[in-house]
């Protein structure tokens, strides 16, 4: 085996791997704790060249991380960072994405890092624990997130979550859009949940989506954003577009004034075996007997609520109602009592 001896560098650049790869080495050996700029570390997993030496470089994860099988889905998850990014679905360091590489090892974003500017170097590799088995920056905060959609949903194999404005307004007023109103939305999305509010990145909030993420690829999360899953990365956020690509048109339509045309529910059956042979999931696949179609709460509204809430009626409603219950009883008791 060619190996090079690079033990005298405590840091490693590009030129040093690139130097090597040309000489037909298949193996560096590092110092303990040397270090590899993020080019280096791309032209390591680009040649495909096994570093040995270095604490945690010649381990299983490490070798997993950079290697050959690993490269491609890490540029997918860059490529897709940047399109979150440029459609403005996260500002800041917000949003993260991740692969499911095996069983037992993720591919996931690092913390504190602006997904336009992610490169393949920066990516982190984590078990289904949260536990961080490779990586050079600190794996994602909400990373458990996406753990607990892995493991409830065996299909799943990427997921992504973001803060796209439109879906995300949804989120913060506890209401979700209603459905049979675009044919695209309906076989991609469908009747969307929405999930209640934790503090984000801990197991609570983690936990929130599990009622709805084996019949929702899509979930809106209270006060927060959204998370979606799909066989791909690029898939996965598709979903992100279709769902807040959906919400902005509905909010475009309100102002037209008119009322919304919806599509007939015989009509939304046949997306409906649409969705079932791609195999999307679909509540109302579940043979529930749970309507096809949500209506919206009034005419010309674009709003329902979420399966299983309660209604909300304002302050003025609420209290005719209790009047009217109250009149109610009270007459039914006197004729009780008259009788």
């Amino acid at each position: 085996m060619s190996r090079r001896d690079l033990s005298r560098h405590r840091i490693i650049t590009a030129q040093d791997v690139e130097d090597a790869a040309r000489a037909g080495v298949v193996e560096l050996l590092l110092q303990p704790g040397a270090m590899l700029t993020p080019e280096a570390a791309e032209a390591v997993a680009r040649h495909g060249l096994k570093l040995c030496g270095r604490d945690g470089a010649d381990n299983e994860w490490e070798r997993l991380l950079n290697s050959a099988e690993a490269q491609p889905f890490k540029e997918e998850i860059c490529a897709v960072g940047r399109k979150l990014w440029q459609r403005m679905y996260v500002d800041g360091n917000g949003g993260n994405i991740s692969y499911r590489l095996r069983d037992d090892a993720v591919l996931c974003t690092p913390t504190l890092l602006s997904k336009a500017d992610l490169t393949p170097a920066d990516l982190c590799l984590v078990d289904l624990d949260g536990k961080q088995l490779a990586g050079g920056k600190a794996r994602t905060s909400e990373i458990l997130l996406h753990l607990e959609i892995y493991k409830a949903v065996p299909e799943a194999r990427a997921v992504v979550h973001c803060h796209p404005p439109h879906a995300t307004a949804y989120a913060i007023t506890g209401r979700v859009p209603p459905t049979c109103i675009i044919p695209e939305y309906e076989v991609f999305i469908g009747r969307v949940a929405l999930s209640p509010y934790e503090t984000p990145g801990t197991k609570k909030f983690a936990e929130t989506v599990l009622p709805y993420v084996r019949t929702h690829n899509t979930v809106l999360l209270a006060n927060h954003g959204i998370v979606c899953w799909a066989d791909t990365v690029t898939h996965a956020e598709w979903y992100a577009e279709v769902v807040d690509t959906y919400c902005w048109t509905l909010m475009l339509a309100q102002q037209l004034g008119a009322p919304l045309s919806h599509i007939p529910a015989e009509k939304a059956e046949d997306l409906l075996a649409i969705k079932q042979r791609l195999g999307l999931p679909d509540a109302r696949l579940a043979g529930d007997n749970c309507p096809v179609c949500d209506m919206p709460e009034r005419p010309g509204a674009i709003t329902t609520l979420p399966a299983g809430a309660a209604p909300k009626l304002p302050p003025a409603e609420m209290d005719a109602l209790i009047e009217a219950v109250t009149e109610a009883v009270l007459k039914a008791l006197e004729q009780k009592r008259q009788s």
